[in-house]
């Protein structure tokens, strides 16, 4: 009976367990992860103005420094890499050239100036469905943390719509089958957010981290950027999506 007991106790526990992440690569300062399909790597920028490309089993295939930049997510598209910069709006980059175009955001709403911007925080994540850009607004306050929604073209910039998710600290970013998924450094927490409905439709508690980035593949899986220098590798099953 003992016996019988002690396994239930040990499969329960096992059961209820925090899924856990193999590390795939060591990216000091990792701020923001994209995934690019057309090459099948990704992109992983840091704070210290430098971006890694990596495949999908975490080799480094290059190294590029782009300034004086505290990049804290990343976009990767075709043709151009679209960085978030915490304090400063958006910076863009051509994958083939390396011409860099830096975007300032109008930070007006609604008559009102969106406090997107700050000395205490800023922009720490980054999503794009079509010509919108959506950037994460960190805060260690739920009701200061949220999601403004850009439109990117034509030229001027400007926020069009805000999304309040009432998750606080949110560091990262992505869109992936037709949801916004971001996680929150301070809860250790991964959300999934459902655009039609207006509302986070699943929480799932992760493994204790500094999470500042999301991507998804098109194998099934899922990869974490931790700002503690980890690039984590996960099977979208196991962490229940």
């Amino acid at each position: 009976m003992r016996y019988y007991l002690l396994v239930s106790i040990v499969f329960l526990v096992a059961a209820c367990g925090k899924p856990s992440g193999k590390v795939i690569a060591n990216i000091p300062e990792a701020s923001g992860i994209s995934y690019c399909s057309k090459d099948d790597t990704f992109i992983v920028a840091n704070d210290e103005g430098s971006y890694y490309e990596i495949n999908r089993k975490g080799k480094v295939l290059r190294k590029k420094n782009l300034g004086n930049y505290d990049l804290e997510g990343v976009v990767c598209e075709d043709e151009q890499m679209i960085f978030a910069l915490e304090n400063k709006g958006m910076l863009i980059v051509d994958r083939q050239t390396g011409e860099k175009k830096k975007v300032t955001l109008n930070t007006m709403y609604n008559g009102e100036k969106l406090p997107l911007f700050d000395k205490k925080s800023g922009v720490e994540g980054i999503a794009k469905i079509g010509n919108r850009v959506y950037l994460a607004k960190q805060s260690n306050k739920k009701k200061k943390s949220f999601i403004a929604v850009v439109k990117l073209t034509p030229y001027p910039s400007k926020i069009i719509d805000v999304i309040e998710h009432h998750v606080s600290d949110t560091a990262g970013l992505t869109y992936h089958d037709g949801y916004l998924y971001m996680v929150s450094d301070k809860e250790d927490l991964l959300i999934k957010y459902d655009l039609d409905k207006k509302k986070n439709v699943q929480k799932i508690k992760l493994e204790k981290g500094a999470w500042e980035g999301i991507a998804f593949d098109t194998k099934g899986f899922v990869y974490l950027a931790d700002d503690d220098g980890r690039v984590l590798k996960y099977k979208k099953k196991t962490l229940g999506l």
